[in-house]
């Protein structure tokens, strides 16, 4: 298991980000080598992603689905993939506040991989999971502040 954590600050208000981080839309174009996103419940989705990181490479087809919703406080975001090498899950809670500047995102999180990724990649999945978590806010930085 890899533990993974950042902070993200948008200038806008809670809200804004909140509706942003759970509208498909926003996710299938943030989320790092998504290929195909749809909604399967109320808080989760059907994704495929293709990843191009070392010994995480690969397609992968599984879920998103958003849990403990306490807004405009937290909420748990949890991905599940399975691909031709090996599975991965990967759970953060992000935390929201506002400030004078705009919104302030905390992220915590860990990431558990089996099979051949976890018997090869295992040192690199933290840098891997670092990096996508990375460019996923950078997205939605760019969408929301343009």
């Amino acid at each position: 298991m890899v533990k993974v954590q950042g902070n993200y600050v948008f200038a806008k208000p809670v809200k804004e980000v909140w509706e942003s981080l759970q509208s498909a839309e926003v996710l299938s174009n943030c989320i790092p080598g998504c290929e195909n996103l749809s909604q399967n419940g109320e808080s989760s989705y059907d994704v495929e992603i293709r990843v191009n990181i070392a010994a995480v490479t690969g397609k992968y087809t599984g879920t998103v689905t958003i849990t403990d919703a306490s807004y405009p406080d937290t909420y748990t975001m949890t991905v599940k993939g399975k691909g031709s090498g090996g599975s991965i899950v990967a759970s953060g809670v992000l935390t929201f506040s506002q400030d004078e500047i705009g919104t302030k995102v905390a992220v915590e999180g860990e990431v558990q991989a089996s099979g051949m990724i976890a018997r090869v990649g295992q040192r690199i999945l933290g840098g891997a999971a670092k990096l996508l978590m990375n460019q996923f806010f950078q997205c939605l930085k760019e969408k929301l502040d343009g």
